[in-house]
């Protein structure tokens, strides 16, 4: 349960091995994926290969990268090059990929040990985590209730200490919302910063603390270094979003974020307030969700087809 960041440094003083935070990730995997499902497909032989590497490196001196030794899992969504690939359908149930997609190579070149997929809803849609390949997550804290999604499977991977960092994507906040359900921090990108996404959908970092997501950030959009959380942030503008007028609002929810907002003043930052009308919100994501899924990718055609089947 260390901080990546805290386990890379560790692992770059050569106080620890690669091989040896594997076994020990694997140690939780084993004792706590069999009820919680969020590993769905495992690959410890190639998560060895990659440690050794990574080993291997260290003791010629040499660096893999940012990610150098550190477990991963990949959002089962995201193809993986000779590992299998549902996006959570029977329709992929046996697809084994020939190639990576874009941020697949860039953690694979920052020197991520790979231990496998997540789950994912079918085609990621929705804000639950189950489908008909693999089942259902469940959340680590009360197994009897939701994890979130649909990046629930890393949300509850990252919360036991089964790997330390992970990648998701967010249409209506698949980032977000498995994060908040699972006590870990899931950061919903900026469009066209991270390879992969669309308007609409965007791929982006998921970890135990802010400081983690931004030293995958950093791998995922090709960032020259790791975002300085300790930067100088007087006269920096925040918009405060303390209620949403039209929408529901759970009040436990409300309440803890308006806590927060004086720590962001104690810092020096401008927190202004920032209500827009958002009545009309659910409406308007539906729409742009069936726009989203029309679009000529194959993924996307496939998804659209599919629910016009259903």
């Amino acid at each position: 349960m260390l901080t990546a960041r805290e386990m890379r440094r560790q692992l770059l003083a050569r106080e620890v091995s690669a091989r040896e935070v594997l076994e020990t990730h694997f140690d939780v995997i084993a004792r706590r994926n069999p009820e919680l499902n969020a590993i769905v497909t495992f690959t410890p032989e190639l998560a060895r290969a990659q440690a050794d590497a990574a080993d291997r490196a260290i003791s010629r001196g040499e660096v893999l990268g940012l990610l150098h030794g550190l477990p991963v899992a990949h959002k089962d969504l995201q193809e993986t090059q000779g590992i299998r690939t549902t996006f959570g359908s029977p329709l992929f149930a046996n697809y084994v990929p020939s190639f990576d997609t874009e941020i697949i190579k860039r953690m694979k070149a920052a020197g991520c040990v790979c231990l496998g997929k997540t789950n994912t809803p079918e085609f990621g849609a929705g804000s639950q985590t189950f489908n008909p390949v693999f089942g259902k997550t469940r959340n680590p804290y009360d197994p009897a209730k939701t994890c979130g999604g649909s990046s629930g499977g890393a949300a509850v991977a990252l919360a036991t200490g089964m790997i330390a960092l992970a990648d998701g994507s967010d249409t209506g906040g698949s980032l977000r919302n498995p994060a908040s359900f699972c006590g870990v921090t899931g950061l919903r990108t900026t469009p066209g910063l991270v390879p992969g996404g669309t308007a609409l959908t965007v791929n982006g970092p998921m970890g135990r603390n802010c400081g983690d997501v931004g030293l995958l950030l950093a791998v995922l959009a090709g960032l020259p270094e790791v975002p300085d959380l300790n930067r100088d942030f007087r006269g920096t503008r925040i918009a405060w979003l303390g209620e949403i007028p039209g929408m529901p609002f759970e009040s436990v929810v409300r309440d803890t974020v308006n806590r927060a907002r004086s720590r962001f003043e104690l810092v020096g930052c401008l927190v202004e307030e920032a209500t827009p009308e958002f009545a009309d919100a659910d409406e308007s994501f539906r729409v742009l969700s069936l726009i989203h899924i029309s679009e000529p990718t194959r993924l996307r055609r496939i998804s659209y087809a599919v629910f016009c089947l259903k």
